[in-house]
């Protein structure tokens, strides 16, 4: 099973780890390589994180303040990345 990372999961990636990067850079790294690890990871156990807010989707808590939400069709689909305290979904 492949994990794909649709473009508003990149992008929200980015902004984030832009972010934290110019206030600490070893913090953007190391976030960085927990998305990472944890969304590789994901084809083992797709199935392991909580359910989403949104029907549908999967959400996996990477690191207290960050959320990374995906779907599981035929690969595993990265959908946004979060921050705890954002409002999700939006209304």
């Amino acid at each position: 099973m492949l994990v794909d990372w649709n473009p508003v999961a990149r992008a929200a990636l980015r902004s984030i780890l832009d972010f934290i990067s110019e206030r600490n850079a070893l913090a953007a790294l190391q976030l960085f390589e927990a998305i990472s690890t944890a969304t590789e990871a994901l084809p083992q156990h797709p199935y392991l994180y909580r359910p989403g807010r949104v029907p549908g989707t999967r959400e996996m808590v990477v690191h207290p303040n960050y959320i990374v939400v995906y779907r599981v069709t035929h690969a595993i689909e990265i959908l946004n990345v979060l921050h705890a305290r954002q409002q999700y979904p939006h209304a």
